[in-house]
């Protein structure tokens, strides 16, 4: 997930010791019951400090650049609730409004506590989302690097959303299609990061939908989370973190960004089943 982001070896290393350890504090704090604001802005914080505490020992040890601090966003991301998200504008599709509300807000309550916790620990430690060092691969390899990443983001996700193995490895294979597609759209073609979205979504949904018959899940088991991954919650941290010090222009361009991308991933995953789902698709 972070070199999806655009990390490299050092923010992967370092978020792969922050995530893990955030959401294993989070999962004991929800084990006892604790409210969610508290085990969100718990997990995040103990996911930052600990890409902190990596990242300043590779600094010091040896002679990292500072440039790779910027990483510490992708350590927290793991919290950012996309399922709840998408779900729920696929429930407002259906008009089952109190639902799809209720989702949305839900995912807005974690969104806001987990960014707002994020910034603290960046004002702390005078860290700021700086964009991160661009690789020179040749177009080929990084298709094959996001092919596979791509994959394991998924499949790891589907695990989180307690989906069994055989459910998360279909997702992963739809999702590491969908994303990579993407991906590559907005790199070669120019197009809006939304209507890549929207076409990857659109894209996950067909599959899941063509392939429903012979694998016997429920279509959501398999879509939602083969595009969990394509929700930016670089964009939505970035968006609080700018409007926190005060650069409201920089933050509202960001929050725009999200919102277009997170609607565009909805209508997709609605506009394939209004194509594929004859009872999505007529209304009584």
């Amino acid at each position: 997930f972070t070199f999806l982001l655009g990390g490299g070896p050092t923010e992967m290393i370092c978020a792969f010791f922050g995530a893990g350890m955030g959401n294993f504090v989070r999962k004991k704090l929800l084990e006892k019951h604790i409210t969610l604001f508290a085990n969100v802005s718990l997990g995040v914080a103990v996911a930052c400090l600990v890409y902190i505490c990596f990242i300043k020992a590779a600094e010091a040890l040896f002679g990292v650049s500072d440039i790779h601090q910027a990483g510490y966003i992708c350590a927290m991301l793991f919290v950012i609730p996309g399922f709840p998200l998408i779900t729920g504008g696929i429930d407002l599709a259906k008009l089952d409004l109190r639902s799809g509300i209720e989702r949305i807000l839900y995912a807005l309550l974690i969104i806001f506590v987990a960014t707002i916790t994020g910034w603290l620990c960046a004002l702390v430690f005078h860290f700021s989302p700086a964009d991160f060092p661009r690789f020179d691969f040749n177009p080929c390899i990084m298709a094959l690097f996001r092919l596979v990443t791509s994959f394991f983001a998924v499949y790891g996700f589907s695990l989180m959303f307690n989906s069994t193995v055989p459910m998360a490895v279909t997702a992963g294979l739809i999702g590491m299609i969908a994303n990579v597609m993407r991906l590559e759209l907005i790199d070669f073609t120019g197009i809006p990061a939304a209507l890549a979205a929207f076409l990857a979504a659109l894209l996950s949904g067909l599959c899941a939908s063509a392939i429903k018959k012979y694998i016997g899940y429920p279509r959501l088991t398999i879509t939602v989370p083969s595009i969990v991954i394509m929700v930016p919650g670089l964009y939505m941290y970035k968006g609080i973190y700018y409007f926190a010090t005060e650069n409201v222009t920089t933050g509202a361009l960001w929050l725009a960004k999200a919102v277009m991308i997170v609607c565009s991933l909805c209508l997709g995953l609605i506009a394939a089943r209004i194509i594929t789902d004859r009872n999505f698709r007529i209304c009584s």
